[in-house]
């Protein structure tokens, strides 16, 4: 029988996925990734994942289930991979997406390497997304419940990793899925889920990056595009690209955050107008075919993980990079976020807005 490493996180759908696959036939080994401990985050107990009664509502599904269950310390990878790469992030005035390099470095690089040394030729995930082979080369595709889909978030898997991904919800509705983990009687059916970023889930992400860096974040200017002083700022992580509350400036009309300049200390604010661009270029790309188109391609892009793909123009760069063109402009295109492109349900690739 084949073996498989399912990633659980004491929620309904990685518990769905882990019944699931084992009716595919694998023998099923439940794992969980301790990435944080709640103080080291300055959160209470019970305000986010991976708590202690996470661990145990997984252990006790997976006993449910009859499968082996360990709980992996990566909480020295975490701090460094994840947290400490959102606070520079954030620093030099980007705005990235923890959950993307959590994927990245944690789940498709730490969790498959213990797949490895477990002799496990899958791992088991509870993203709502699709992994289908075509013409020799693995796909990834948005899952069928649209409302649900998470393939943006999984843009920098390679062809090795898609060929030992196992997504049993893809197909899935989240109420069939409840219904199913409800009628297998386990335990985390009607479990609330988590929308926040695991380690900010009061969304303060200033007081993560103070004790990710270990200094505060000195007050500032807030300037118009021409350098004029409109008021004082309380540090640049506090802002991002497009944002209109929290400003406390008072002006004729109402401001949004246009730029942030980490160097001068100095955030620029300006009329809404102004937060509309047509284009963009992207880094650190991955083509989910393994091959770089050697055109121009016609296709669409998100640039956050809740917008609509928008229909645009890519070209591959001789550097690699990425050059996106909008048909129409987009609202507050910010540094550091991933824009992700789509040919209809399928994934082409996605890389960091520069």
């Amino acid at each position: 029988m084949p073996k498989a490493l399912v990633a659980m996180s004491g929620g309904v759908d990685s518990s769905a996925a882990a019944l699931l696959a084992g009716d595919m036939g694998y023998e099923c080994v439940g794992a969980m990734m301790r990435l944080y401990d709640n103080a080291d985050a300055g959160i209470p107990e019970g305000r986010s994942c991976c708590t202690l009664s996470d661990a145990d509502d997984a252990r006790r599904v997976a006993m449910k289930l009859g499968m082996r269950f360990y709980v992996f310390n990566f909480t020295d990878d975490f701090r460094r991979r994840v947290m400490g790469r959102f606070a520079c992030e954030y620093m030099r005035g980007a705005t990235p997406n923890p959950c993307i390099d959590c994927n990245r470095y944690m789940k498709f690089e730490k969790l498959m390497d213990r797949a490895d040394m477990m002799g496990c030729e899958k791992l088991v995930t509870g993203h709502y997304a699709r992994v289908e082979r075509k013409g020799g080369k693995y796909v990834l595709k948005k899952a069928r419940d649209v409302s649900k889909d998470q393939s943006y978030v999984l843009y920098m898997l390679t062809q090795d990793k898609l060929s030992r991904l196992l997504l049993p919800l893809g197909e899935l509705k989240k109420t069939e899925v409840r219904a199913i983990a409800e009628s297998r009687g386990l335990i985390t059916a009607r479990k609330r889920e988590s929308q926040d970023i695991c380690f900010a889930p009061d969304g303060d992400y200033a007081a993560v990056i103070e004790r990710c860096t270990g200094r505060k974040c000195a007050p500032g200017v807030f300037t118009d595009e021409k350098g004029a002083v409109l008021g004082r700022h309380e540090g640049v992580i506090r802002y991002t690209v497009g944002q209109r509350r929290g400003l406390g400036v008072a002006a004729g009309g109402r401001l949004y955050v246009r730029q942030i300049i980490p160097p001068e200390n100095r955030v620029v604010l300006g009329a809404e107008d102004g937060l509309y661009s047509k284009s963009l270029t992207a880094a650190d790309f991955n083509w989910i075919s393994g091959e770089a188109p050697r055109h121009e391609l016609r296709c669409r892009a998100k640039i956050r993980y809740r917008q609509p793909e928008q229909p645009c123009r890519a070209r591959r760069n001789p550097d690699g990079t990425v050059d996106v063109e909008f048909d129409e402009p987009q609202r507050a295109i910010a540094r550091g976020q991933a824009v992700v492109l789509y040919d209809g349900d399928t994934v082409l690739g996605g890389g960091t807005i520069m």
